[in-house]
């Protein structure tokens, strides 16, 4: 049977409907963010810790932010991974589901914003699929793009680190998806004005 007529008849989680819906409007915001992982293969690796922040004109809004580390007991039963980081933190941990569920309704329509962007996207696509959902919808701008097009580089990629020593970003002792994604805003906000994108 063909994808799309099986998509027709499918019946998505009502957060999935109402995410649907707010594509009919034009974005009106960024949504900058990171995620941590437990590997590179989005077949089998899940999200540990998603962090990110709205970006509205020229300005982080850093109330309008997100923050959650995923409770993962599956994988962490069949790696044989220590519990250790999530019972130790202090942030805000959700099931898989509950936090994908709130991390789309977050989103809404906004562009995406991070390093690297299609891991991230593609990482929250299977999440998305565990929960019979489609794919997000919402377009994405990656900063190591951004850059190598700013300064017409084509052969070589540049880490977040990179980034961060040539825009002059203080290092962080604090290693979290939403440092990370609070790194990446600030180099979205230069990038975004040198490249003339509103």
């Amino acid at each position: 049977m063909l994808d799309w007529i099986k998509n027709i008849n499918k019946e998505y989680p009502d957060f999935w409907k109402e995410y649907l819906t707010k594509f009919e409007t034009k974005p009106n915001r960024f949504v900058v963010l990171s995620t941590e992982t437990s590997g590179l293969n989005p077949n089998k690796d899940v999200i540990l810790s998603l962090g990110a922040f709205s970006v509205i004109d020229d300005g982080i809004v850093i109330k309008d932010n997100f923050e959650a580390v995923l409770l993962q007991y599956k994988f962490l039963q069949d790696n044989g991974l220590s519990n250790e980081f999530i019972i130790e933190s202090k942030m805000l941990k959700m099931p898989e589901p509950d936090a994908i569920e709130a991390f789309v309704n977050f989103i809404g329509n906004s562009i995406l914003v991070g390093h690297h962007i299609n891991f991230d996207i593609e990482m929250l696509n299977a999440a998305l699929e565990r929960l019979d959902c489609g794919r997000l919808k919402n377009e994405a701008l990656d900063i190591d793009m951004m850059y190598r097009k700013l300064m017409d580089i084509n052969d070589k990629q540049f880490s977040l680190d990179d980034l961060s020593e040539i825009y002059k970003i203080p290092k962080s002792d604090r290693n979290s998806s939403s440092e990370d994604a609070y790194k990446i805003a600030l180099l979205f906000l230069k990038l975004k004005s040198r490249l003339g994108i509103k």
